[in-house]
């Protein structure tokens, strides 16, 4: 039975994960503006190949046996599905809405995805959403506007393609919270988000396989290796295994911290300056994200006080 501890402890766990998705889009961004032959889809390759491989030799060393669980074909199938239909989209569509837009749009869109979350589990799994669940969903949303547009809501041209790869980014947040649930009851996280990395990797290989042809090729392995370490391998790690002990809402929600890491890691790293409309998008989104792990105590019974 998963405790109150085990499930603050999570949930705060899966908020660091966020941050870190949100300050590797730092070192993702540098790399796009450093040359047009780096592409979302390129890096998202390197990315999942790299990160999958790391992941499935560490869960071998650690005896977990990964290999194992493909002998099970349905397990197999849901990795596959894992990693194409929820890692894939979740990376990749948003990087291609940051490139055909900006990050702020992408941003907005993506955040649609926890919204998905709950009407499926609202449908499929009658979860009752409290009221402070709809409150806090409202909050943080409105706070990632801010965050995303500084209160300046003229910059919100979306064209139907920017529109459409934005929301296939934000249903990508759905189902990387929903595919891997029933698995990861039975097989180490570790294995699950190597074998799903590596299938959405391999992918985008067979289907665009692509290499840059860049005159200083050594510039950009410290960028890579940060979009690599904290943008995926930690963080998927942190995000995947807090799914044995959080709600699927409560995990996508918590997504919301991603734009505010990216935010304060645009201050400090590249002078932005934040407009009051800036910090109260920031404060509306953590405490969002807090309330999201109130829960109310039981009252104890007139027998249980005896």
């Amino acid at each position: 039975m998963v405790t109150q501890k085990q499930r603050q402890l999570w949930a705060f766990l899966a908020g660091l994960a966020c941050v870190m998705w949100g300050i590797s889009g730092l070192f993702a961004k540098s790399l796009f503006n450093y040359s047009s032959e780096i592409t979302p889809i390129w890096l998202s390759q390197v990315r999942m190949v790299t990160s999958g491989i790391i992941l499935l030799i560490s869960a071998g060393i650690m005896g977990q046996k990964p290999l194992a669980t493909l002998k099970n074909k349905h397990d197999a199938l849901t990795l596959v599905a894992y990693g194409i239909f929820g890692l894939l989209p979740v990376q990749l569509f948003y990087f291609i809405t940051v490139q055909k837009a900006n990050a702020s749009i992408a941003t907005i869109l993506q955040f649609i995805g926890p919204f998905f979350v709950m009407a499926y589990m609202t449908l499929t799994h009658k979860q009752t959403l409290r009221r402070l669940d709809l409150i806090a969903a409202f909050a943080a949303f409105i706070g990632v506007v801010l965050l995303a547009t500084h209160g300046d809501f003229s910059h919100l041209a979306i064209t139907p393609e920017v529109l459409m790869w934005g929301l296939l980014a934000a249903m990508g947040v759905a189902t990387n919270t929903l595919i891997p649930i029933n698995i990861l009851h039975r097989v180490s996280s570790l294995v699950v988000t190597g074998w799903g990395l590596l299938a959405s990797g391999i992918c985008l290989i067979i289907v665009h396989p692509q290499m840059p042809h860049l005159a200083h090729p050594s510039q950009i392995i410290f960028p890579v290796s940060m979009v690599v370490i904290i943008g995926t391998l930690i963080p998927f790690q942190l995000m995947t295994n807090s799914l044995r002990f959080i709600k699927p809402t409560t995990a996508s929600l918590l997504d919301a911290f991603e734009p505010f890491s990216a935010t304060i890691g645009s201050v400090l790293c590249f002078g932005l300056v934040l407009k009051p409309l800036d910090w109260v998008g920031s404060i509306l989104v953590v405490l969002a994200a807090m309330a999201l792990n109130i829960m109310p105590r039981k009252k104890k019974s007139k027998i249980d006080s005896m």
